[in-house]
């Protein structure tokens, strides 16, 4: 996949970079990492520059979080409860734990947006939980926006500065995005282990 990528975004210049982004947003396992610093790189070989390649980058992920977002609303609540209703019992959810997910975001919602456009996989995904909420869209935008940017800037600068050694930044980020997946599984573990020993305990009493 990396060879595809980096031949696209050789060859298609700004269109490229705008476009893989975009597909990012949609399918995370396109790594953003290669993108960002590899369209750093390209700003020392060719014509393209820093501030092209950031604001590219940044519209092509907007609008792939405005997508995921009008995903996530147009789903809606209850259609993900007539979900939860058939499909729920096999992964021990009910609608209850869909109320609490929305209220949670709808209190938290602002800041994991955008504290999550830092985190793989997830930087992706939390715009359907912010379109079920029914998040404001202008603060959602402007938050998605605002986080992105900062990622964006941080890579393409990095892979820039480093040039032909760009892909180093790549071997750091796989090292990052190793620990926070493993952080968000166990996350994940404690959190059915939580529910399951509460929902025992109920049906005990």
């Amino acid at each position: 996949m990396e060879n595809w990528l980096l031949d696209i975004m050789a060859e298609n210049g700004y269109g490229g970079i705008f476009v893989l982004i975009a597909l990012e947003n949609l399918f995370p396992p396109i790594p953003s990492e290669i993108i960002l610093t590899f369209g750093g790189f390209l700003t020392t070989t060719s014509n393209l520059s820093v501030v092209g390649v950031i604001c590219v980058a940044t519209l092509g992920s907007v609008v792939g979080a405005i997508l995921l977002y009008l995903f996530g609303a147009l789903l809606g609540l209850e259609r993900l409860e007539r979900i939860i209703e058939k499909w729920g019992k096999y992964l021990r959810l009910k609608k209850e734990d869909i109320h609490k997910a929305e209220g949670w975001f709808q209190k938290y919602g602002p800041l994991a947006v955008f504290f999550c456009r830092f985190i793989p996989l997830i930087r992706s995904l939390i715009s359907i939980p912010a379109g079920l909420a029914k998040m404001n869209f202008t603060l959602f935008l402007l938050l998605s926006t605002l986080g992105t940017l900062i990622w964006n800037i941080i890579l393409v600068l990095l892979g820039a500065s480093l040039g032909e050694s760009w892909d180093t930044i790549v071997h750091y980020m796989d090292v990052y995005s190793n620990v926070v997946y493993a952080a968000l599984f166990l996350l994940v573990l404690v959190a059915f282990t939580y529910l399951w020993k509460n929902r025992s305990s109920k049906k005990l009493k």
